[in-house]
């Protein structure tokens, strides 16, 4: 039987403590407008290009915070990146490693990564 499972990731959820704060920051590292409707009081979708982020306030808890990145985001200039995230005073958890990626972590402890496509 063939699989009617697709070969693709269609979101990937984001624990968060408070969700107007957590739609405010994503969407203010990503210059994106925060104007979208929160859903059923706890989710909100970002509007992204290929597989989404869903941030979800109703997941949320101490254990559930993710202490190690399970997606990256893209960038073409990964110094740009790293100096715009430090302007934003975004808590850097590494420096640029092997001049491709480095992580960070949203206002709840979430660890993110942005590397060079």
């Amino acid at each position: 039987m063939k699989s009617p499972i697709l070969n693709q990731i269609g979101t990937v959820f984001i624990p968060v403590s408070n969700i107007e704060q957590a739609r405010d920051w994503y969407c203010d590292i990503l210059g994106l407008p925060a104007d979208g409707d929160i859903q059923f009081g706890h989710i909100y979708v970002i509007p992204l290009n290929g597989t989404g982020i869903v941030l979800d306030s109703k997941i949320f808890s101490e254990d559930k915070i993710i202490k190690t990145p399970l997606f990256h985001l893209n960038t073409l200039n990964i110094e740009e990146a790293y100096q715009y995230m430090k302007e934003k005073q975004v808590d850097l958890i590494t420096e640029i490693e092997h001049d491709h990626y480095f992580n960070f972590q949203d206002p709840d402890g979430n660890h993110l990564m942005i590397c060079k496509c």
